[in-house]
């Protein structure tokens, strides 16, 4: 941590002994130096910590701000280099932050205030996964400080987030898609979406809902039988949006799923670029849009109106338990794994940024791991004897 007050020496009027000085910057910024008037060395350090204090609450030292003009001012520095909704939620973590702990000067931020934080939001009954995840986005923000050179080092960086176990990975088998995608048939929502097609699509492509959401015919290659996920411009037909953690990739397509969408093509009126988007919701869009009321976030959000609850409500109807739509998704990197694609091509195909992110895949789908284990462990010992000991005709003494 920078030092605020310095301890130094003078030589005294009379040129013969030396007295202690501190030195310091006020709170405007100006130099000064105040002489203690004797040579007391302990003394003057004593007075040099309480001076040092002061400073610090007072929030003398330039360069100082509160927390919530901390979080200002790095979000305004990082303006649109990270996702909007990454910007919210970064935000939304500081702003309880400073709840917890007050709005101090980012300056006196200390590794303990970290972790009554996280021991705040465990007491308020956020799940071990939520509180770890919003102490990264402080993190963040402080190691941003730290390389932008507004700090000496991070305080929270050594602050250990609580321990949860691993989500088990959700996928459904093949009687329950068969199952969605019958009572989607005869689902209808507002707006007409072909809930079959986009169910469909996501549990053979591995796309996420923001992706299928977004893509345009212009992105379907039906010669090819591809599907292409690409960000989309600011322009008059469509919106700002861009991909989670890549920049494109191109998906196959089978051939029952591209007759399905050349069926729903030939039903679309002219003019109208989204696959899935039907035409009222893109029109009450593009009204929005004109009146500047629609931003970068609803690219995401607010593509589709109540978009769970219709889900939710075609599991009801199709007697699946509890899930969720991106568990399509699950299934289709699952599925790519048991018929032996290699973890690269599906960190590929699924857009991870992180091997990690695609491993937890493959070892979800390890269903014979159990069984694995269970031949291999007598052969630790030979299975011959394990089999004569487990028969009784054997023993340790007698061998």
């Amino acid at each position: 941590m920078k030092q605020l007050v310095r301890l130094n020496t003078r030589l005294s009027s009379n040129d013969k002994s030396f007295v202690y000085i501190l030195r310091y910057t006020d709170k405007d910024g100006r130099r000064r130096w105040k002489s203690l008037g004797h040579a007391n060395k302990r003394k003057a350090e004593r007075q040099r910590i309480a001076l040092e204090q002061e400073l610090r609450m007072g929030l003398v030292e330039p360069g100082s701000m509160r927390l919530n003009q901390f979080v200002d001012d790095s979000l305004k520095r990082t303006g649109r280099q990270i996702r909007e909704s990454t910007s919210h939620e970064l935000e939304i973590a500081m702003r309880q932050f400073v709840r917890v702990v007050g709005d101090i000067d980012y300056l006196r931020v200390r590794h303990w205030h970290g972790e009554q934080f996280v021991q705040r939001c465990l007491d308020h009954g956020n799940a071990p996964a939520t509180a770890a995840k919003k102490l990264r986005h402080l993190k963040r923000l402080f190691q941003l400080a730290v390389e932008r050179g507004q700090l000496e080092h991070n305080p929270l960086k050594y602050v250990k987030a609580p321990r949860s176990p691993k989500k088990k990975i959700r996928t459904y088998d093949s009687d329950e898609c068969r199952r969605m995608l019958y009572a989607s048939q005869t689902y209808s929502s507002e707006g007409s979406v072909r809930w079959d097609l986009l169910i469909l699509m996501a549990a053979t492509t591995g796309m996420r809902r923001g992706e299928l959401l977004n893509v345009t015919w212009r992105n379907i290659d039906f010669d090819a039988r591809t599907v292409e996920v690409c960000p989309k411009g600011n322009t008059e037909e469509t919106w700002e949006w861009h991909i989670k953690d890549t920049d494109r990739r191109l998906l196959p397509l089978t051939d029952n799923l591209v007759s399905l969408l050349v069926d729903h093509q030939a039903r679309q009126p002219e003019g109208y670029p989204y696959v899935f988007v039907p035409r009222s919701r893109y029109d009450f869009i593009q009204r929005l849009r004109r009146k500047g009321k629609w931003v970068y976030s609803d690219s995401r959000l607010k593509v589709l109106n109540n978009f769970r609850r219709h889900f939710r409500k075609i599991l009801q109807e199709a007697r699946v338990g509890e899930g969720r739509f991106h568990d399509l998704r699950s299934t289709a990197l699952s599925n790519w794994f048991r018929s032996g694609m290699s973890e690269n091509d599906v960190m590929y195909l699924a857009g991870h940024s992180s091997f990690a992110t695609t491993h937890n895949f493959y070892l979800a789908v390890a269903d014979d791991l159990v069984e694995r284990a269970r031949e291999a462990a007598p052969q630790a010992l030979g299975r011959e004897l394990v089999q004569k000991w487990c028969a009784g005709l054997s023993s340790p003494e007698s061998n």
